[in-house]
């Protein structure tokens, strides 16, 4: 990307941590400076930031962002580079050396292989490696598409198909493997391609509309004003609408595309992140962040614009006195200011989907969440439980959130229907997450913000996304791709001559996160219909996530979504062969497994929210007693299994106020579900009610618990009776003597005597046992002092 393109606006120095923020990037970054680099490019499909010097190019792995690293190397030999990309296998190095010509290098043998450009008039604006099965890498030139396969054995690259296309210039992005090609004469007309593991897929041609300032003069769409996200495995088009101010929201269907609504904007440049799912929209001369999810139906901001902070930054050696402690602060600003760019910066590149590249400096920062600041600024108990629980970065961090507001809200004696509504989020979420198994196809060691994000091997530069061309704030159209000491702008090409007249309109785009991306078939888009937001008291919507094909519908067309197959396997293991001599990109392999999430089990709920606050809400237990029964039949809906302390912790505080015609109620509607720990809190409290009392042992003859109900029996001195209820039911768990022991001390003569008939009858060999002589003597004296 040109510095030219650039604005030359000063930003803001780095905040302290101080400073309140819902975003922020974490100091230190990773340092890429090379010495005699002309250029940084971005590879989105390895994960990887590149340096290009005279005759090398230097990687630095960006998933996991670990600075420490040292980059690989590769040698690319003298010459002049636009673009620079690692092919899918990893064994080749493609490298553009001007508009009519592009080199590619065997990595193990050297070899070098040279495409140029058949017609003198036609340039070539970029190329890409794809997993398509019909072809290998795509050519993007003024006139179209070419399509190839590589071949190193006979070491050519091998035509397969020619689309011709007038073309201004182009956006593709790894992450959706769709190509968007401009065109007209406001470059608002689109023609897209997707190359899917089931082959190439064309796109319906559409455009965009765009307001206009004067009558006789039309703008023309910037290639840095459209931006591509994917989010919740959706595909997004975001384009910014400069006279009306707006943020324009496309979604992609096989057959139209759709706009989705707008987001208003507050600033003439703006840039776009999605980490996590969020989306965040720059505003670059506001020098804010506002927060967006597009989960939920509603269009407005999660929470207030704050500025974007730099926290983790070395902190001084300072006294404990306010003025030392401000003067390190100032000091720590400064020196960050100095020697590592400002805030929103005229180096600052934005790098789909979380990252940050600083050119001038040759730094890499990754952009995180702050959740527990996000919460702290929102006052919708359920809609943030809602936000919270759809995380996939920081689940731990977000279940603990979760589980502190329903404390709080809880031991604040908010309005039961609220409260209501917040348990019915956080089982709703947890019943989606048991449905769906808790497995999602993820990347180990990757903490980038969706879960689409690719690990392919396809190169590019830092503005070859479309997100990262937000940052190319002002630009104006070039002839050909700009080569600073920055960042190569590579992915947006322009021709070298006027094109035609076409119809005008520019088309938006969403990508298409997976080559095995596929379209949903009508009984899969339908399910998303009954996918709701929360904030009005209904269902939680299913958090999705890449693996999972958008199942959003407009009028019964199918929508083309980001899917994580099998294409991530076949891309983590070309990862691992980029440095074949080194172990650094091994981390990035795509494997199957169980992520944790942030939905709370019933057992998390009694253990981390009733079981904590019981002790303070001991002077108001009928409140409570009204949370635990909302959260009860939020449970019941779904189906899940409540923790049995939850009913005993109930059973007690219905005792507690005296409430034992409504405890009875409770137990005979099966509200407090039977249970061993309920029949014996039953007993418990019954000792002051004798209806209680049996309705414990009750329950416990119900649920087939007989050594307990005879225990019972024996203990409230029916011997005979618990002695038939043995024979009956054939308990032979009770031992003798416990009848007996029980019986001597009740000094009851016909009662130890019944009982030693009724084991001498039934118990085959009791006769013949210690316990028949020892009680048998034991009688025979209490007869004989009685006699006596």
């Amino acid at each position: 990307m040109s510095a030219k393109a650039l604005n030359s606006q000063p930003g803001v120095a780095l905040g302290g941590s101080g400073t309140l923020s819902h975003v922020y990037i974490q100091h230190p970054p990773l340092r890429c400076t090379i010495p005699g680099s002309k250029g940084l490019f971005y590879d989105d499909g390895n994960k990887l930031l590149l340096s290009v010097t005279s005759d090398q190019v230097f990687a630095w792995k960006t998933v996991p962002l670990t600075p420490p690293d040292a980059p690989s190397c590769d040698s690319i030999g003298e010459g002049p580079v636009l673009s620079v990309r690692y092919s899918l296998d990893a064994k080749v190095l493609g490298i553009q050396r001007s508009n009519h010509e592009i080199q590619f290098k065997n990595r193990e043998t050297g070899e070098a292989l040279i495409h140029r450009c058949r017609l003198e008039s036609e340039i070539i604006l970029g190329f890409f490696w794809i997993d398509c099965p019909t072809c290998d890498v795509v050519i993007v030139k003024t006139s179209g598409l070419d399509l190839f396969t590589y071949e190193p054995e006979v070491k050519i690259l091998r035509l397969v198909e020619t689309k011709k296309l007038n073309v201004c210039w182009y956006v593709y992005t790894h992450e959706s493997r769709m190509v968007l090609l401009a065109s007209g004469m406001q470059c608002k007309t689109f023609t897209g391609f997707q190359f899917s593991s089931g082959g190439i897929i064309r796109l319906p041609r559409f455009d965009m509309a765009m307001a206009q300032a004067e009558v006789n003069k039309k703008p023309v769409l910037a290639a840095e004003d459209v931006h591509i996200v994917t989010i919740y495995g959706r595909i997004y088009c975001l384009q910014v609408d400069r006279v009306a101010m707006l943020l324009h929201l496309y979604r992609f269907y096989r057959d139209a595309v759709i706009q989705q609504g707008s987001l208003t904007i507050y600033s003439s440049k703006i840039a776009v992140s999605v980490v996590d799912n969020v989306l965040l929209v720059h505003q670059v001369d506001a020098k804010v962040v506002i927060l967006y999810d597009m989960f939920a139906d509603s269009r407005a901001p999660i929470s207030a614009p704050l500025p974007l902070l730099v926290r983790g930054l070395p902190r001084a050696n300072a006294s404990s006195s306010r003025s030392s402690i401000n003067d390190a602060l100032h000091i720590e600003t400064n020196e960050m200011s100095d020697h590592e760019g400002s805030v929103y910066g005229e180096g600052w590149i934005f790098l789909v989907p979380d990252l940050i590249c600083d050119f001038v400096n040759g730094f890499l920062w990754r952009i995180h969440l702050d959740l527990e600041a996000i919460a702290a600024s929102n006052s919708e108990v359920p809609s943030i439980l809602d936000f919270l629980q759809r995380r996939k970065l920081e689940t731990n961090k977000a279940k603990q959130l979760c589980l502190a507001i329903t404390r709080a809200v809880i031991l604040e004696r908010r309005p039961v229907l609220m409260v209501a509504r917040a348990m019915d989020v956080l089982v709703n979420c947890f019943s989606h997450s048991m449905k769906m198994g808790g497995a999602r196809r993820t990347v180990s060691g990757e903490s980038t913000s969706t879960p689409t994000t690719q690990h392919g091997n396809n190169s590019r530069t830092v503005v070859d996304d479309p997100m990262s061309r937000v940052q190319t704030h002002g630009r104006s159209t070039k002839h050909e791709p700009a080569t600073v000491s920055g960042v190569v702008s590579e992915s947006i090409h322009y021709r070298t001559k006027d094109v035609d007249n076409e119809s005008l309109g520019l088309t938006t785009f969403s990508t298409i996160d997976r080559s095995s991306t596929l379209l949903v078939s009508h009984s899969e888009e339908n399910v998303n219909l009954a996918l709701q937001n929360t904030s009005s008291g209904e269902p939680l919507q299913k958090p999705l996530s890449s693996e999972f094909h958008d199942l959003g519908t407009k009028e019964g067309i199918k929508s083309i979504d980001a899917g994580t197959s099998d294409v991530e396997a076949e891309q983590s293991s070309s990862e691992s062969q980029l440095s074949p001599s080194s172990s650094r990109f091994d981390s990035n392999v795509s494997v199957e497994s169980q992520v944790p999430s942030a939905a709370i089990s019933p057992d998390e709920m009694y253990c981390s929210v009733f079981a904590l606050i019981e002790e303070e809400m001991a002077g108001d237990p009928a409140y409570l007693v009204a949370i635990i029964v909302e959260y009860l039949r939020s449970a019941a809906v779904e189906k899940l299994k409540v923790h049995p302390n939850l009913y005993v912790l109930t059973v007690q505080l219905l005792a507690r106020s005296d409430r034992y015609a409504e405890l009875g109620l409770f137990v005979m509607n099966k509200i407090l579900e039977p249970s061993k720990e309920v029949a014996l809190q039953l007993l418990e409290s019954g000792r002051q009610n004798l209806p209680t009392r049996k309705l414990g042992m009750d329950m416990l003859r119900r649920l087939s618990l007989h050594h307990d109900y005879v225990l019972l029996l024996v203990q409230d001195g029916y011997y005979l009776e618990a002695l038939r209820y043995v024979r009956k039911n054939k308990v032979n768990t009770i031992r003798p003597s416990l009848f007996l022991d029980a019986t001597i001390s009740s000094n009851d003569l016909q009662h130890l005597a019944a009982v030693l008939r009724f084991f001498s009858d039934f118990i085959p060999g009791f006769t013949n046992t210690s316990d028949h002589e020892t009680y048998y003597r034991i009688l025979n004296e209490m007869n004989s002092s009685v006699a006596a």
